[in-house]
């Protein structure tokens, strides 16, 4: 592995197979009694969230505190960054304090990077602006991998705000690093222009491509990054792209619902189809502990699956 993780493009099959392993060693430490390992011990990871979030924050968090690392948490709200303090003064503060790991979510895509020239510790890309979110895709991967045995040669459709979602980036670039077939679906007005360049297909017709997948990834329409009216209703972008009770019904018996949340419900997800059995979207929550655990655990020193845990 590269010594920061700040985009999928990062991490090659090998890699990625080499940190999902990983999680797997970790995964059965959040079903300890004691949930803590001294992998970290003497570490301190600094959790700087720039932009709202509620999942992958505490899911950082918990995942340092079960390596039994050192965790500050950073939020503009309530730091030097609400009296105007530059993202550069904020980096040079915490790598004064000694900083191993630095978790980063911003507004602003290249920001991640940007960290990487003014310190010396670790980086890890929690989501940066609509650029990428590598370590949901991760996540989403293992919970595929879980539960399909394998990613290669997984059809997978990731559905919905497209042009907007970064997880959708970082998903369809490890998909197709990791040998599956992908089909981004949406709107043609949701759909960027360059999507063909990830090694995608593209579709706008939903219907005709859910009773031959494995995988059906719906995204969260991102009202709050729209600057434009992308479709003429809500109600019109349900019918046409959420995936209802009569879609989920379409779907093969070992086909999975997945959703990086927060989600839509009546959007683009009915709520009755978001608590199928086939719905794994709890499980992804519960797997990125393990995927985060991973990561800092690898990024910090650790030489993978045979000692993790």
């Amino acid at each position: 592995m590269n010594e920061h993780l700040l985009s999928m493009h990062d991490l090659t099959a090998g890699d990625v197979t080499k940190i999902l392993d990983t999680a797997g060693s970790f995964r059965e430490v959040g079903s300890r009694v004691i949930k803590k390992v001294p992998a970290l011990r003497g570490r301190t990871v600094v959790n700087l969230f720039l932009e709202n979030s509620t999942r992958t924050r505490i899911s950082f968090e918990l995942a340092a505190k079960r390596l039994s690392a050192d965790v500050i948490n950073f939020s503009a709200g309530g730091s030097s960054v609400a009296k105007g303090e530059s993202l550069k003064d904020t980096a040079l503060t915490l790598q004064a304090m000694g900083a191993d790991a630095i978790v980063v979510r911003h507004s602003s895509s290249g920001s991640p990077l940007q960290l990487t020239r003014w310190v010396d510790a670790h980086v890890l890309n929690a989501g940066d602006g609509t650029h990428e979110h590598p370590t949901q895709a991760l996540l989403d991967l293992y919970t595929m991998r879980e539960k399909h045995g394998r990613l290669d040669g997984l059809r997978v459709a990731i559905v919905g705000d497209v042009l907007h979602s970064r997880v959708a980036r970082s998903l369809s670039i490890g998909l197709v690093t990791v040998g599956a077939e992908v089909t981004l679906v949406g709107p043609p007005t949701l759909i960027p222009p360059e999507a063909s360049a990830w090694g995608v297909q593209v579709s706008y017709d939903l219907d005709g491509l859910i009773p031959k997948l494995d995988v059906c990834y719906m995204l969260r329409v991102q009202r709050e990054r729209q600057r434009l009216e992308y479709f003429p209703s809500m109600r019109e972008y349900a019918r046409l792209f959420g995936l209802t009770s009569e879609r989920a019904a379409m779907l093969p018996e070992t086909a999975l619902i997945m959703h990086p949340g927060p989600m839509n419900r009546g959007v683009e997800i009915d709520s009755d189809v978001a608590d199928q059995p086939a719905s794994v979207i709890e499980e992804q929550v519960t797997n990125g502990i393990a995927i985060r655990m991973a990561l800092l655990y690898l990024l910090l020193g650790g030489t993978g699956a045979g000692e993790a845990a």
